[in-house]
């Protein structure tokens, strides 16, 4: 693979990792905030005995589970861009000692 392609794939899976990181970044956030909100909705749920109640502390729950559920999606495709920036910068570096 040429240089400039390798150097234009190192570029874009940079440019897509700091993309990601920052979006983990704030869903992580989310995700600390709706387990929290998802815990006290429980805990009114057990106090309160309403089906309403028990309904709100599902749906939080619900909405905790699908925001965990994303942020796990980012880590694993954050986690396979540093594998393929690492195996960019191998070829790299493996071509520039051939050189």
């Amino acid at each position: 693979m040429s240089r400039v392609i390798l150097h234009r794939r190192l570029v874009d899976v940079s440019e897509r990792l700091k993309r990601l990181r920052s979006e983990l970044t704030i869903t992580e956030e989310q995700v600390t905030f709706l387990v929290e909100e998802a815990e006290e909705a429980r805990l009114r749920a057990l106090v309160s005995e309403t089906p309403l109640a028990d309904a709100e502390a599902r749906d939080a729950h619900q909405q905790a589970d699908i925001m965990t559920r994303y942020r796990d999606s980012l880590l694993v495709q954050i986690s396979r861009l540093q594998h393929e920036q690492d195996d960019l910068l191998d070829r790299m570096a493996a071509d520039l000692a051939e050189s």
